[in-house]
């Protein structure tokens, strides 16, 4: 492996599964900051906020804060300041998001005809009625942006449908193609390295989605790492279209795999 400075790790299916810490990933995201890598937790979770997250996981032992943590809504905000600068936003999403969505101007659903339609992760809310309310609105030419493209995550109730499973027919019956904002898309990835002060060569991503984290993280220039815990389905690796740089069977392999940081 090429040497490596800074390492964006997914959270979840990498560190827990449903909040639950995997066995090791405390241990080995300390023993990463012991050895002097820069690290950032980047996650298209949108059930809960980035300072929800950073407590729940310094009491799991993994010593981070909130500003180690890039998620997809918070990057969804600072995309929508600069692309739909004051557009009325509906937001369907399972949680609640507000405080790392701001300066956005979200409005009820139903009220009128929104400029732009947000989607965060799917849960119940995404209903018949919710998500035929959301294909009116793109037929009425609102602007459709997504949080992220995942089909299912793991929980501890076994697997789950997530957003893209309705996005796709979203984008097809509509003919209104997503802007998305969280991986795979290739900003979201910069957005963490800048904050690291790290170019793409000199950083790895790891995560248990071969193609939203691994291969997207790779056609954008770093070192790709698979975890076989999450997600991970041998199936979903040999149908993937690439192959990671890596594979490893957990998160708490990869200090042995990665060494020393480049200087």
């Amino acid at each position: 492996m090429r040497r490596i400075r800074a390492v964006l790790l997914d959270i979840d299916g990498v560190l827990t599964v449903s909040w639950r810490p995997l066995p090791g990933a405390a241990a080995a995201v300390r023993a990463l900051r012991d050895a002097g890598f820069a690290l950032a937790l980047v996650t298209n979770t949108t059930s809960r906020t980035r300072a929800w997250i950073a407590a729940k996981l310094s009491e799991a032992g993994f010593g981070v804060s909130a500003g180690d943590i890039f998620t997809a809504p918070a990057i969804t905000a600072a995309y929508l300041a600069r692309n739909h600068p004051g557009a009325t936003c509906v937001l369907l999403n399972s949680g609640d998001i507000a405080s790392d969505l701001p300066g956005v101007r979200i409005v009820p659903g139903g009220a009128s005809a929104p400029d732009v339609v947000i989607l965060g992760g799917a849960g119940p809310e995404f209903s018949y009625q919710a998500l035929n309310r959301v294909f009116g609105y793109l037929l009425g030419g609102a602007r459709l942006v997504a949080m992220g493209r995942g089909m299912y995550w793991r929980t501890d109730q076994g697997m789950q449908l997530d957003t893209g499973a309705f996005l796709a027919g979203l984008e097809q019956a509509s003919g209104v193609q997503a802007e998305v904002t969280g991986k795979p898309a290739a900003a979201f990835f910069a957005t963490a390295l800048s904050a690291l002060g790290a170019e793409p060569p000199d950083a790895v991503m790891v995560g248990d989605d071969v193609e939203a984290d691994v291969l997207a993280a790779q056609h954008a220039g770093l070192t790709g790492v698979l975890v076989r815990t999450g997600k991970y389905q041998p199936e979903t690796l040999r149908r993937a279209p690439g192959r990671p740089d890596h594979v490893i069977g957990s998160v708490a392999d990869l200090p042995a795999l990665i060494g020393t940081p480049a200087q």
